[in-house]
């Protein structure tokens, strides 16, 4: 204890800086499929996928009848899935970072289903699903 007393400052610190890097994993996150439950979803019909990757990303590769919006473009392009507010829409990206921001946009817009690719094309390419170039 007399420790902890003397070192108050320290220890506030480690407590601190685990917080920071526990808080991305206990932070909300929003809907997310994983590579199996996307299959399903397109099979069913009714869901509009969105890659936010760019250009060059999405040309090296992307999953078949992807609508390409860059993520940096998605503020100005929401108007463009206006379409899709009551399908699902799932967003995808390399990792699932940039999707998960992504779709945290597109629920501030109104859009009722939107989901994650969970772990992304990368979590795709790994379950040994097809891409389109």
């Amino acid at each position: 204890m007399k420790f902890i007393i003397d070192n108050i400052f320290l220890v506030a610190i480690a407590v601190l800086a685990g917080g920071a890097l526990l808080w991305p994993a206990l932070a909300p996150r929003g809907k997310r499929a994983s590579p199996l439950q996307l299959t399903q979803m397109i099979n069913r019909g009714k869901t509009t996928i969105v890659d936010v990757r760019s250009s060059e990303e999405f040309a090296a590769g992307h999953l078949r009848d992807a609508k390409h919006i860059p993520l940096a473009d998605l503020g100005a392009r929401i108007g463009e899935l206006d379409k899709s507010k009551n399908r699902t829409v799932v967003m995808v990206c390399q990792t699932g970072a940039r999707s998960d921001k992504a779709a945290r946009q597109l629920q501030a817009a109104g859009f009722e289903d939107v989901h994650s690719l969970e772990g992304g094309l990368a979590a795709w390419k790994a379950a040994g699903l097809p891409l389109t170039k």
